[in-house]
């Protein structure tokens, strides 16, 4: 068997969708798995809508996930002569023709096809009975039409399967008769199922999130997200979920790609992520953890504050924390007094009441009476103060929480009020009051 080769061919027109990603990460797997090529094309022949800037997300978003590819990127913007050759030829053997537009001579190829049929490796035998009308090669500004210039370059640069979205389905035929013409051999065709959202819908920003590159800047791990993305409609087959990158390659095949539609759950992406950053070194955290807490604008409050409280903070919000970015937001309302209390959580612990300020004003006298304000002397003060008002605990933590936080989820309370110190925790109920 000749050598596998398999290609991502994005368009510089827009930053690397997790779609595209996931099509990448697939062409990656299968070649890597079976020791062949892996090509990268830049299809920019679109040269009013192709950027610079999308070209590098691209391209960085793919280093940054461990997507490496053979050779140097192909631009299509690169290969008009290539194009142009293999068209002028087909005009010379009659089996094209030059149309006149309005600006200028296009190129179109003569079309006899009722149907075409080609087999998909993930679908079966697929045929399509019309749309054969003849098919533009070259455009009247001298580039290709997208289906020619693909046809092309895959044959000449030896792509031995083509993995795709399913949305490019309808331009198979098309491309298939184009092989046909030019005498290339048709490769092997698998169209990937669509990634959806959560609510089954197509996958979109609307959804939160779409590209790499948010992912990235949210303080996801380049491995959770390479180890996400693979089973997005393929699954190892032993019910395993986090699997490195080498187990990957090992496994992948394309029989074991789901024929129905993924979801993106992106709560499953938090606790794989999550998963992965256990393992990150305490040190290599701390020091990446710096630039998410520089973009909420609270380095210089995190910097104050003391070596051993910083540590105590740290374990606290580590294990509870999906993403670097997660750990950086729940820094606002420890740092900072900046959050606002909604109405909803006064409405339902009712702290409007004379009876809430009445016990809040009590709790504030134990807190500071106390010699040390530690946690264990903190939890001693707050159930006393629920006792004297023949009240559970938890009619009096849950309330508090909401009081020094903003929200009804927090770190253990009352190790959180000892990192906040004494001072703080009055002012803040205080506050209140």
């Amino acid at each position: 068997m000749s050598e596998i080769v398999l290609r991502f061919a994005p368009s510089p027109t827009g930053y690397l969708h997790v779609g595209g990603a996931r099509t990448a990460l697939f062409n990656f797997l299968f070649a890597r798995h079976n020791k062949g090529k892996f090509i990268l094309r830049i299809e920019d022949t679109d040269l009013e809508r192709s950027e610079d800037s999308f070209l590098d997300d691209i391209l960085e978003s793919l280093k940054w996930l461990g997507i490496d590819w053979d050779g140097e990127v192909i631009h299509q913007s690169q290969r008009f002569d290539i194009y142009r050759n293999y068209a002028d030829k087909l005009l010379r053997d009659g089996l094209a023709y030059e149309e006149k537009t309005e600006r200028g001579l296009a190129l179109r190829y003569k079309s006899n096809a009722d149907s075409v049929k080609f087999n998909d490796l993930l679908r079966g035998e697929i045929e399509f009975k019309e749309g054969f009308s003849d098919i533009v090669l070259m455009k009247s500004d001298g580039s290709p039409t997208y289906n020619f210039a693909c046809v092309v370059d895959d044959a000449t640069l030896g792509m031995t399967h083509i993995v795709r979205g399913e949305d490019h389905i309808s331009n198979t035929p098309k491309q298939v008769l184009l092989y046909q013409l030019l005498g290339f051999k048709v490769p092997e065709f698998i169209h990937l199922p669509l990634i959806l959202g959560e609510d089954r819908t197509r996958l979109s920003k609307r959804h939160g999130a779409v590209s790499v590159t948010a992912y990235r800047e949210e303080g996801f791990l380049p491995q959770a997200l390479f180890n996400f993305l693979a089973l997005l409609g393929w699954s190892p087959g032993d019910n395993r979920e986090i699997l490195s990158k080498k187990e990957l390659i090992n496994l992948f095949s394309f029989d074991r790609i789901n024929k129905s539609n993924a979801a993106f759950d992106v709560g499953k992406l938090k606790w794989m992520n999550k998963k992965y950053l256990k393992q990150v070194k305490d040190s290599d955290y701390r020091d990446t953890l710096i630039k998410f807490i520089q973009k909420e604008n609270l380095l210089d409050q995190y910097n104050s504050i003391d070596e051993p409280k910083r540590e105590m903070l740290f374990k606290l919000l580590k294990p509870r924390s999906s993403t670097y970015a997660e750990y950086a937001q729940q820094l606002r309302y420890i740092l900072s007094r900046g959050y606002v209390i909604d109405e909803a959580s006064i409405e339902k612990y009712d702290l409007k009441s004379d009876k809430s300020k009445e016990i809040f004003k009590d709790m504030a006298l134990g807190l500071k009476s106390l010699d040390e304000f530690s946690f264990k002397e903190i939890e001693e003060v707050i159930r006393a103060t629920a006792s004297k008002f023949k009240l559970e605990a938890k009619e009096v933590i849950h309330p508090l929480r909401v009081i020094l936080t903003g929200n009804e989820i927090s770190p253990p309370l009352f190790e959180l009020m000892e990192i906040l110190g004494r001072e703080e925790v009055l002012a803040r109920i205080e506050n209140f009051l």
